[in-house]
């Protein structure tokens, strides 16, 4: 089993589901996107440009965007806590995903990938 898989089996309840699911959708969204390990945690590449990380964190399941200065819409869905480039969607249930809004911020992050992280 690859590391980045691994992490995401080994998380408690609701982590685990939630982190499953979000996996499904990147990669029914992007089929192109490659999940790798970075610094100790899941990523989703395509080529050599980062699009998101997930990351099981304190009560909630984080997802990273590098590209966020980019995103126009749903930007207040996205959290910064003190980041100056990284904003994340944040969920602590399964049923508090929208799938809608994250297909879109996911599909937008992709289009911005070969910027740079600033705008």
């Amino acid at each position: 089993m690859k590391p980045a898989e691994a992490y995401i089996l080994s998380q408690p309840e609701p982590y685990k589901s939630i982190l499953l699911h979000l996996q499904m959708l990147i990669e029914f969204t992007l089929p192109e996107a490659e999940l790798k390990y970075k610094w100790r945690v899941p990523f989703y590449y395509i080529g050599k440009r980062p699009i998101c990380y997930l990351n099981h964190t304190k009560d909630y399941v984080d997802v990273g965007f590098w590209h966020s200065a980019h995103l126009t819409k749903y930007t207040e869905y996205l959290k910064a806590d003190n980041r100056k480039v990284v904003r994340s969607l944040r969920y602590r249930t399964l049923e508090t995903i929208d799938d809608k809004v994250f297909i879109f911020i996911l599909k937008e992050a992709e289009k911005h990938k070969d910027k740079t992280f600033w705008k």
